[in-house]
């Protein structure tokens, strides 16, 4: 796929996925990305040069994705062709530990923040242009301490659903990649790493996911071999959720 020497957007983009997901779509033609980060300066800078090195030019903005400010530096950084929203946050515990603030929190930068970023470029979006979240197996399937990050990710799956509906008379493609168990550093926030690690003995494909291969889904999302596929959830696990 080529992207045209267009320009792309990646939240949460230079970290694990995200930054997979940036550098694979300038590896497909895009000449400019724009990078949304929370806080971690010095992953952001290495990220930003590992996309001048890869021949693109490399935009950061940080802050969090829910806020206002930072949606519309976003979109004033735009038009973009593509727009992959992989930012994620979230308390992890068990559902009688969790606080509303909790919920607030995770549920405005998981899935209001997609809605929010999709008002905001998709009215300067041409035609054959997509939009992609980034989604996990937490939204169909209980996974422990996930109930905050599982409600929220069943959420954005839906809302990809309705932004596909109401953006296809405008040439823009919206679907989601649902990822298994990738071995990031998002794992760190989680009690039972070890357990989830081990979930390679069940995965039919005999390893974990790793950030690439999410980045090649959203990559095909994003191709004009996509142009039939709309409003769905790729699931990218190796088999993990097949067996019972």
């Amino acid at each position: 796929m080529s992207l045209n020497g267009s320009s792309v957007l990646v939240t949460g983009g230079t970290r694990g996925i995200g930054r997979a997901i940036a550098l694979r779509l300038v590896a497909d033609g895009a000449s400019r990305a724009v990078l949304g980060y929370m806080r971690n300066d010095r992953a952001a800078e290495e990220a930003a040069e590992a996309v001048r090195a890869a021949g693109a030019e490399p935009v950061l903005v940080r802050g969090n994705v829910a806020s206002e400010r930072v949606v519309a530096e976003l979109a004033a950084a735009g038009p973009y062709r593509v727009v992959v929203h992989n930012a994620a946050t979230g308390v992890i515990r068990p559902a009688l530990e969790t606080e509303d603030r909790h919920w607030d929190w995770t549920l405005n930068a998981n899935a209001r923040a997609l809605l929010a970023l999709a008002r905001a470029t998709a009215p300067a979006m041409e035609p054959g242009a997509s939009i992609v979240a980034v989604s996990s197996l937490g939204s169909q399937r209980v996974l422990a301490n996930y109930v905050l990050v599982g409600a929220s990710k069943a959420a954005l799956e839906s809302v990809v659903r309705y932004l596909a509906v109401e953006l296809a008379p405008r040439g823009i493609r919206v679907n989601a990649v649902s990822g298994g168990v990738v071995e990031t550093g998002a794992l760190e926030h989680f009690p039972n790493r070890d357990e989830m690690l081990r979930s390679v003995e069940r995965t039919p494909a005999g390893r974990l996911v790793e950030p690439e291969d999410i980045a090649a889904a959203v990559s095909f999302l994003c191709s004009p071999d996509a142009e039939m596929i709309r409003g769905q959830t790729l699931v990218v696990d190796g088999g993990f959720s097949l067996p019972a």
